[in-house]
Order: C-alpha cells, then sequence, then structure tokens
C-alpha cells in the first residue's frame, strides 16, 4: 500500500514536471542576450498589419520616414517591465526627431489585461495585439523582449534580444535616426546643463 501511494507520487510529480516545461518552453523566452547587429544595410523590416488596444489597424508602413523601435513583449516578461519606462522617456525624447516607439505584445492575456498593463505602466506609445505570424515574418520571437531598431527608409539597422542597458537602447535609437540624432539632441540640451558648474 505504501510503495503504491509513493510511485502515485512520483507519477503525479513526473506529469507535473513535464506539464510546466511544456508551458515554459511553448512560451518565448525572457532574459538578457547580447546584441546581434544587423548592419548599416540590413534588410527591409518586414511590413505587417495588427490591431492597436484602441481597435485601429496599424501598419508598420504607416511609420515610413520615421525612426522605429520595434518592441515584441508580454505582460508575464520580467525584462520587459524593466525596459518600458526607458522606452516611454526615449518617445518623450526623440519624438520631435522623427522616433516612433511601438509595443507588439506577443502573450494571450487578452486586450483588457494588456491595455490595463499598458495603462499602468504608463505606456506613451502604440500598443498592438501580436500574431505569431508577425513574430515569424522577423525570424521568430524566441525571446522576450525582443526589440528592432528601422532607420527612417524600413531598414532594420539593430535588433537586441533580451535586456540590455538604456545607453545601449539609446545608442540604437540615434543609429535608427541617422546622422545628426546626436547633434540634434545636443542642440536641444538647455545651455545651463552644457556649462560647467563654476
Amino acid at each position: 500500500m505504501k510503495r503504491n501511494a509513493i510511485v502515485i507520487a512520483v507519477v503525479v510529480a513526473a506529469v507535473a514536471l513535464m506539464l510546466f516545461a511544456g508551458v515554459r518552453m511553448a512560451r518565448p523566452k525572457a532574459g538578457t542576450v547580447k546584441l546581434q547587429p544587423l548592419g548599416k544595410n540590413g534588410s527591409v523590416a518586414p511590413d505587417f498589419e495588427l490591431k492597436s488596444l484602441d481597435g485601429k489597424q496599424v501598419r508598420l508602413s504607416d511609420y515610413r520616414g520615421k525612426a522605429v523601435l520595434l518592441n515584441f513583449w508580454a505582460t508575464w516578461c520580467a525584462p520587459c517591465k524593466i525596459e518600458m519606462p526607458w522606452f516611454v522617456d526615449l518617445q518623450k525624447q526623440y519624438a520631435s526627431q522623427g522616433l516612433q516607439v511601438i509595443g507588439v505584445a506577443m502573450d494571450d492575456s487578452g486586450d483588457e489585461a494588456i491595455a490595463k498593463f499598458a495603462r499602468e505602466m504608463g505606456v506613451n506609445y502604440p500598443v498592438l495585439i501580436g500574431k505569431e505570424s508577425v513574430g515569424d515574418a522577423y525570424g521568430g520571437v524566441e525571446f522576450l523582449p525582443t526589440t528592432f531598431f528601422i532607420d527612417r527608409q524600413g531598414k532594420m539597422v539593430e535588433r537586441v534580444f533580451g535586456l540590455v542597458g538604456h545607453s545601449d537602447i539609446e545608442d540604437n535609437v540615434k543609429k535608427a535616426l541617422g546622422p545628426g540624432a546626436s547633434a540634434a539632441q545636443a542642440s536641444a540640451t538647455p545651455a545651463s546643463a552644457k556649462e560647467p558648474a563654476r
């Protein structure tokens, strides 16, 4: 009798472990992975059409002429929560130079849960409801967050798998904006901030 109880407990534990592993493997991974440069002459970013949280159909090509930070994320992704406030700040800081941040939610939490999460994070950029086919068009979104930096001509200049530092993200934004982004940013800095303290 005791032996049967042990066998049953082992079988239950093994089944639970397999179910847990299956669910985890089916989800994209969250974590930190190194930058994957694409070079200056990257390929054109695949166009797509997705529904935004406000119900509009949005195409990536609608933003041609702007530099785009395209971020694939999920509500359950801890590293995504770290970088989202950075994207909010970068959208404020570089919008006048032509930056557009776009978030693509790649989880099945439902539109309302995603919208609530975006509000709580103070998101000030479009959030689109992702589809696996769009992730596949970008080489498969195996890790979350995954971020693509797209220049004004629609070419990918950098991609990042996982979480990197704010300065790395900002450097990639400047690459996507093109020459003159740093100079324009410096001229936007108040004179009092440029002058050394006396």
